[in-house]
């Protein structure tokens, strides 16, 4: 029998062997995210709307914000991917995603859910999070704090902004793949946990500059749901989305290093990344789950 740190090594090697394919995974969906130029369709937070927006034609997407409930299920029926983001819930929209959530799971569409917020503070959202689940989102993407109170564990947020590390929380997250194939969590380092590779992807680069720029982590869940709407699997559209951010948020910083400047050069990056970008500048490692 192997020993324990012999055993370790040779899962590392066997999933260092899965780097390669799934990187060229993501470079086949960025080329496929130009191509198809998919429709999503976000209900996003009134603070972030066009920044979202911005980011998503910035990458090849075609976003659309219908979130009334007398147009969701009609809308959400003939969209590529959706996004469901909890930033500043209205009733009426509210109403608008548990129609858009139950129209995906029928038609076996992929949805993204964003649980801005979530824990025991914001408690009529948070239910709304909870109901949300029983419809199966591709992808459930939040800072640590969300994710880690999402996940049972009651962890304290500031608002809607985290006060843990990404990297301290993704092995508590475990039980959400029951609901997601993917559970994704931003911060210094990205982890992206996959039901699919049944592993962990760290996800390195972008800038400490990105935190301080509004609606960085709606549009992240927004381009998440556009790369999953093209991808082969939902874990290369999520691994994409990370990555193509993280490269954007590094060359960025680059050249820019103040807030307001680096906020245009980010979205300039965003819109410049082209596949020897992630070929030459992604960086990420796949750990076992």
């Amino acid at each position: 029998m192997n020993h324990p740190e012999q055993m370790n090594k040779t899962m590392n090697t066997s999933l260092s062997g899965l780097t390669a394919p799934l990187l060229q995974q993501v470079i086949d969906a960025w080329t496929e995210l130009k191509t198809q130029q998919p429709l999503v369709h976000i209900m996003t937070n009134g603070v972030a709307n066009n920044y979202v927006a911005n980011i998503l034609l910035a990458a090849g997407a075609s976003p659309a914000m219908i979130d009334n409930p007398f147009e969701a299920e009609s809308f959400a029926s003939i969209a590529s991917a959706i996004n469901l983001n909890l930033g500043t819930p209205t009733s009426e929209q509210m109403q608008a995603m548990l129609i858009a959530a139950q129209t995906a799971q029928r038609l076996d569409k992929i949805w993204v859910l964003d649980p801005v917020g979530y824990g025991p503070i914001l408690k009529w959202r948070s239910e709304m999070v909870d109901t949300l689940l029983q419809f199966n989102p591709a992808v459930i993407r939040g800072n640590a704090s969300e994710i880690g109170a999402l996940a049972g564990n009651q962890i304290q947020s500031k608002g809607v902004d985290s006060t843990v590390s990404s990297a301290s929380v993704y092995r508590q997250a475990q039980p959400l793949l029951e609901h997601a194939t993917c559970i994704a969590i931003s911060g210094e380092s990205d982890f992206i946990l996959s039901k699919e590779l049944n592993s962990v992807i760290q996800i390195n680069g972008g800038s400490y500059l990105q935190p301080k720029i509004t609606a960085s982590g709606c549009a992240l869940g927004a381009l998440t749901a556009a790369y999953c709407a093209v991808s082969n699997n939902i874990t290369a559209g999520t691994v994409a989305a990370h990555i193509h951010f993280a490269i954007a948020g590094k060359k960025a910083y680059e050249r820019a290093k103040t807030v307001g400047s680096f906020n245009v050069a980010f979205l300039d990056e965003i819109y410049t990344l082209d596949a020897e970008d992630f070929q030459q500048y992604s960086d990420f490692n796949i750990l076992p789950l």
